[in-house]
């Protein structure tokens, strides 16, 4: 993809309020996980979208020591499970090419697709980031000592189900 970013993509991306220009990426900025978005013309009236949301790979997060086996099984897991995220928006996309790869720590899944209207674009892109981190999120290891920004997205789960019928016991079980 070239720096030249798309006109209409730049102006969807910039009047959408969950989203920061930085370079020929726009960043997600409703998740705690990084993840940004960038476009690029095709020789259709659709634009080609490339969208890469890091994550940390469970050793990255943990006070614990993780062993291969366990993070292996995650990591395999995590990929299976974001077959899916084209469940996450309403529109019925399909990816040119899905992918997820362990880089410098981070569990890396990237979503290419090819879309026409760039307006519908920036809420898909939010949906599916916010997809990857809920996966992310579903998929913790109980029993290891979680770190920045885990623990804190636990603790926020945890207080949520707490405080989610307004009398401090929640309306299910308890998250991780």
């Amino acid at each position: 993809m070239t720096h030249d970013l798309p006109d209409r993509a730049v102006r969807a991306f910039e009047a959408h309020e969950a989203f920061e220009r930085d370079g020929k990426w726009f960043t997600v900025t409703t998740t705690k996980f990084d993840g940004r978005v960038t476009a690029a013309e095709t020789d259709d009236w659709d634009l080609a979208y490339t969208l890469e949301v890091r994550a940390p790979m469970l050793s990255a997060v943990t006070a614990d020591t993780v062993g291969s086996a366990v993070e292996d099984g995650w990591f395999d897991t995590y990929d299976r499970r974001l077959e899916d995220t084209h469940m996450a928006v309403r529109q019925d996309v399909e990816f040119t090419d899905r992918r997820v790869f362990e880089e410098s720590g981070d569990a890396v899944a990237v979503f290419e697709f090819e879309w026409g209207n760039a307006d519908h674009v920036p809420d898909m892109a939010k949906a599916m980031t916010e997809y990857v981190e809920g996966t992310y999120m579903e998929g913790i290891v109980p029993g290891y000592d979680y770190q920045q920004p885990v623990s804190e997205m636990l603790a926020q789960a945890r207080q949520s189900a707490g405080d989610a019928d307004g009398d401090g016991r929640g309306s299910g079980p308890m998250p991780l």
